[in-house]
């Protein structure tokens, strides 16, 4: 994994495999880790193809907590769109390989994308702090696009 990720609020960590005869197991997130209004809400897991990608998008109020599943060589992109923050209009490259394990938590604001750089199927897991589209799916989606926007600032250049 790259360093080149210094995004105000972009959190990185790498995770610790702990093995024995069995296999092994990683603590994605610890309540005692994480700030208040970050817990997660949900959980989802995703298979993005080699070659594909996903984003850019943001969101106005959740923050997502990604864990890459050492499964597929992936580039994540993020850009701070919050006018407020000391990193606004930076852009990161985060370059992240199967090998690792690696969490990811994106603040709300945060444009962000993936692409599966690798040869194998990646697995990504996401564990948001709010719920899809609110309770019983009966609210907004919290998301902003960028994909099909052609004069969007947000370009992606994996």
């Amino acid at each position: 994994m790259n360093p080149d990720y210094n995004i105000t609020g972009v959190d990185i960590k790498r995770l610790k495999a702990f093995e024995d005869q069995r296999g092994w197991l990683a603590e994605i997130y610890r309540a005692d880790e994480l700030d208040e209004g970050q817990f997660p809400q949900m959980a989802y897991i995703s298979m993005t193809r080699p070659g594909m990608s996903r984003g850019p998008h943001e969101h106005r109020c959740q923050t997502d907590l990604f864990c890459f599943l050492g499964t597929s060589d992936f580039v994540l992109l993020v850009w701070d769109n919050r006018p407020d923050s000391l990193t606004y209009r930076k852009k990161a490259r985060i370059e992240i390989n199967r090998e690792e394990l690696v969490s990811v938590k994106i603040p709300p604001g945060v444009v962000h994308a993936y692409k599966n750089m690798g040869e194998n199927e990646g697995l990504i897991l996401n564990a948001p702090n709010k719920l899809y589209a609110g309770r019983k799916r009966r609210e907004e989606v919290d998301e902003i696009r960028y994909e099909d926007d052609p004069g969007s600032p947000f370009k992606i250049d994996f």
